[in-house]
C-alpha cells in the first residue's frame, strides 16, 4: 500500500528532547520505517520549519519526509500551528491529486487531523487518525497553563466522530474519548511500539559512577514530566545518583529555565552532588544509557502512552511508573515495574529505595519486561496490526 502519514508539529527527522519534540516524533518514524519493511512504500508529511529545507528527504529505503509550505518557514510552538493547517491540507489534496496518491491516509495528533480529514475528502482517501495526547486530559491537569487553541476539544470530537478509524494507544484513551461522545466502534487499540532490535540488553553500557546506584529518567524538561519528584524522593534514596536524559545539548542544558530549577531544587533538597542533567543524547546512544540503570523511572502526572518505559523494558531493566494514562497498560504492576501514584514523592522514594535494595526481584522484573517488549510491543507486530487497518478502511472506500 502507499501510506501517508501526517504529522505537521513532529517530524521525524527532528532532534529529540525539545518541547515540542519527543515521542510522537519517534512513533512516526519507527512506524514508518516498519510499514516499509513489510512492503508498504511510507510518505511523512510535516510543516516546513526552516527556509533551507528541501521539499522531499529520504528517509530510508521506501520512506521519505515530505516538508509542506504552510506558514512561515520557521520553527514555531505547536500551539500556534492552528491557522495554517487549510493552507497545510490545500496543498496535501493537490499532491495527492497531481502526483503520489495514498491508499491511507494516517494522521498524527488533532492538527494533523484537521488537514488530514479535509484533504482525504477532496481526495476520496480514507483518513485514520492517532490524537498521541487529547485535550480533555491536558486541561485536567495544566488549567490556566493549558495553551492549547480554544477548540481543540471541539475538533478532537469531532475528529473522532468523522474519522474512518481511530486508533487508540491505551484503554484510558478509550474511555476519554467515550466521554467525549466518541463511538467505541470508531476506536481500535493498537499501542506504539519498540525497536526490539535497538533496544536490548546486550550492548555497550553508558558509564556509571562508582559506588551509586544508578535511577535514570529519560524526560523533556518540562513541568508534568515529575522530574521534580524525583528530586525530592532522592533524599530518602541513599547510596543512589539520578541522571536525566532530555532537554538541550549537553553542553547547553544549564542554561534551559526548567533546568536551574530542577538543579536549585537539588541543591535546597541537598542531593545535588547526586543528580545529573545529561542533556539530549543522540537516538543511538540510548539503548547504551538504559543498559547503565539499575533502574529507569518515569513519573509523568499524565502521559497519553510513554515510549521510554517500554524502550528500558526492551532493555531488560525495571520500571517504576507513575500509575497515569498509557503507563497503566505498558507496565504491569508487580511483574515488569512497580506503579506508583503521581505527585508523591514519599511514596516513589520508598518504592525506588525498596527495589534498589532486591536484586532478585530486579532482575525478574527486567526479564519479564524483555519479554513483555518482545511479545507485544515490537514494532513489526504493530505495523501488522495497522496494516490490517488501514486495508479495512481502504475496503470500505472502495465499496463507498
Amino acid at each position: 500500500m502507499r501510506v501517508a502519514m501526517i504529522s505537521e508539529h513532529a517530524s521525524p527527522l527532528a532532534t529529540l528532547g525539545g518541547v515540542d519534540a519527543g515521542g510522537q516524533n519517534s512513533h512516526v518514524a519507527a512506524l514508518s520505517t516498519a510499514l516499509a519493511g513489510q512492503g508498504h512504500d511510507v510518505r511523512v508529511y510535516t510543516r516546513r520549519d526552516g527556509a533551507g529545507l528541501p521539499e522531499v528527504v529520504p528517509m530510508g529505503e521506501r520512506v521519505e519526509v515530505v516538508h509542506v509550505p504552510a506558514g512561515p518557514p520557521e520553527t514555531l510552538p505547536k500551539d500556534e500551528l492552528l491557522p495554517h493547517m487549510g493552507e497545510f491540507a490545500a496543498w496535501l489534496a493537490d499532491d495527492w491529486r497531481t502526483g503520489w496518491r495514498p491508499d491511507v491516509a494516517h494522521a498524527h495528533f488533532w492538527m494533523s487531523g484537521l488537514a488530514t480529514l479535509e484533504a482525504g475528502r477532496a481526495c476520496a482517501t480514507p483518513v485514520v487518525q492517532t490524537f498521541h495526547a487529547l485535550g480533555t486530559v491536558k486541561r485536567r491537569h495544566q488549567g490556566r497553563a493549558d495553551t492549547s487553541p480554544e477548540r481543540r476539544i471541539a475538533c478532537e470530537r469531532h475528529l473522532g466522530r468523522t474519522m474512518d478509524r481511530v486508533i487508540v494507544q491505551c484503554h484510558d484513551e478509550i474511555g476519554e474519548l467515550l466521554r467525549m461522545g466518541v463511538p467505541r466502534s470508531r476506536m481500535t487499540l493498537v499501542p506504539s511500539g519498540v525497536d526490539t532490535t535497538r533496544f536490548s540488553g546486550y550492548g555497550p553500557v553508558a558509564p556509571r559512577r562508582p559506588g551509586l546506584a544508578r535511577i535514570l529518567t529519560v524526560a523533556r524538561l518540562v513541568e508534568r514530566k515529575g522530574v521534580e519528584d524525583l528530586v525530592r524522593a532522592l533524599t530518602a534514596v541513599p547510596g543512589a545518583e539520578l541522571v536525566v536524559v532530555g532537554g538541550p545539548a549537553p553542553d547547553r542544558v544549564r542554561e534551559d529555565p526548567y533546568a536551574r530549577r530542577l538543579l536549585a531544587l537539588a541543591v535546597r533538597c541537598r542531593v545535588a552532588d547526586r543528580v545529573t542533567l545529561a542533556g539530549a543524547v543522540p537516538a543511538h546512544e540510548m539503548p547504551a544509557w538504559y543498559r547503565s540503570a539499575d533502574v529507569v523511572a518515569a513519573t509523568p502526572w499524565y502521559e497519553p502512552f510513554g515510549l521510554t518505559p517500554l524502550e528500558a523494558m526492551a532493555c531488560g531493566v525495571p520500571v517504576v511508573a507513575t500509575e497515569v494514562g498509557g503507563l497503566t497498560d505498558t507496565v504491569v504492576d508487580g511483574v515488569t515495574g512497580d506503579l506508583v501514584p503521581p505527585h508523591d514523592p514519599g511514596r516513589l522514594a520508598d518504592t525506588l529505595r525498596r527495589l534498589l535494595g532486591d536484586e532478585v526481584r530486579r532482575f525478574g522484573y527486567g526479564a519479564a519486561g524483555a519479554d513483555r517488549a518482545g511479545a507485544v510491543y515490537a514494532w513489526p507486530r504493530i505495523a501488522e496490526r495497522l496494516t490490517t487497518v488501514y486495508t479495512t478502511v481502504a475496503d470500505l472506500e472502495a465499496v463507498v
